[in-house]
C-alpha cells in the first residue's frame, strides 16, 4: 500500500521532468535503483519531489557529467561531507576556469587578427602563444583510437559497416593487394582494424574462442539499431534492456566473434 505523506508539497514527476529536460523514464529508473526516490505521494498515489529530491538531482546530474557511473553516484550522494554551496562553488570554479582559458585564446585570436590584417611580417611568436593558450584550453589527452584485431580485415569491415552501420572508411592494401590496415568510423571517434599478430600475441576472437574486450557505441536509437543488425543476421548476445547503471543497451557479436554493445543514456 502506498503510504501518503501529506506533509510533503513538490512537483510531480511529469514538472520536473518538463522542467528539467530530464524524461519521466529516466526519473522512474533511478527511483527502481533507488538513486531519486520521491520524497511524498499525493492521495492519488502521484510522486511529489521536494526541493531536496531536486537538489539531489542536480547532484546526480553534476556527477554524471563528470563521468561517474550511477553505482558510484549513488555511493557518493551518501557522504556525509558533501554540501549544495560545496558542489554549487566547486562547479563554477570549474566553469570560471574554462571560460577564463577561452578568453584568453579569443584575445589571442583577436590580437593575431589585427596584426594578418596591417603587416606582411612573420607572426611565429605569436602563433606559438596561441598554441600555449590552446594547450592550456585543452585536456592533456588530445583524442583515443581503438584498435581491434581480426584475421580477416576485409570481411570484418563490410560486417561492420553492413550489420552495425558503422561507417566505412580507409583500406590500406600490400602490393598483393591484401588488406593490412582498415579503418571505421564511429560516431566521434575511428576504430582501426589490425591483423593478427603472433609476435605480439594478438589474436581474434575466432581463434582464442573468446572475446578478451568489448565495443561500446552510443547511437541515438538504440531499439531501430537493433532491429537493423537483426534483419542483416547479426548474432544477438542480448536484446535491448534498461540498465542499472543509466544506460538502455543491447550487444551482438561480429563475424569473428567479438563482442559490440550499442547503448544510449536513459534520459
Amino acid at each position: 500500500m502506498v503510504q501518503v505523506d501529506r506533509s510533503v508539497t513538490g512537483c510531480r514527476v511529469g514538472e520536473l521532468a518538463a522542467a528539467t529536460g530530464i524524461t519521466v523514464r529516466t526519473l522512474h529508473h533511478y527511483e527502481q535503483i533507488g538513486l531519486l526516490v520521491a520524497s511524498g505521494r499525493t492521495e492519488a498515489g502521484h510522486r511529489l519531489y521536494a526541493e531536496a529530491d531536486v537538489e539531489r538531482l542536480y547532484r546526480i546530474n553534476l556527477l554524471q557529467r563528470l563521468g561517474l557511473p550511477l553505482g558510484e553516484i549513488g555511493r557518493a550522494l551518501d557522504d556525509g561531507q558533501w554540501s549544495m554551496h560545496t558542489a554549487l562553488s566547486a562547479h563554477l570554479s570549474e566553469v570560471d576556469r574554462r571560460l577564463q582559458n577561452a578568453q584568453r585564446v579569443r584575445s589571442r585570436l583577436t590580437q593575431l587578427l589585427a596584426c594578418v590584417e596591417t603587416t606582411d611580417g612573420p607572426l611565429t611568436a605569436d602563433v606559438m602563444q596561441l598554441l600555449e593558450e590552446m594547450t592550456m584550453l585543452d585536456a592533456t589527452v588530445q583524442s583515443r583510437i581503438s584498435i581491434l584485431v581480426y584475421a580477416d580485415l576485409e570481411a570484418a569491415h563490410d560486417y561492420l559497416v553492413r550489420v552495425f552501420g558503422l561507417g566505412p572508411s580507409e583500406l590500406t592494401r600490400d602490393e598483393q593487394g591484401r588488406v593490412v590496415h582498415a579503418e571505421i568510423e564511429a560516431g566521434d571517434g575511428v576504430v582501426w582494424l589490425h591483423l593478427e599478430s603472433p609476435e605480439f600475441g594478438l589474436a581474434s576472437p575466432s581463434s582464442l574462442g573468446a572475446a578478451t574486450a568489448s565495443m561500446a557505441v552510443m547511437v541515438a536509437d538504440v531499439d531501430a539499431h537493433y532491429r537493423h543488425a537483426v534483419l542483416q543476421g547479426a548474432t544477438i548476445s542480448y536484446e535491448p534492456v534498461d540498465q542499472p547503471y543509466g544506460y538502455r543497451e543491447y550487444s551482438a557479436r561480429d563475424n569473428e566473434g567479438g563482442l559490440w554493445s550499442f547503448m544510449k543514456p536513459l534520459g
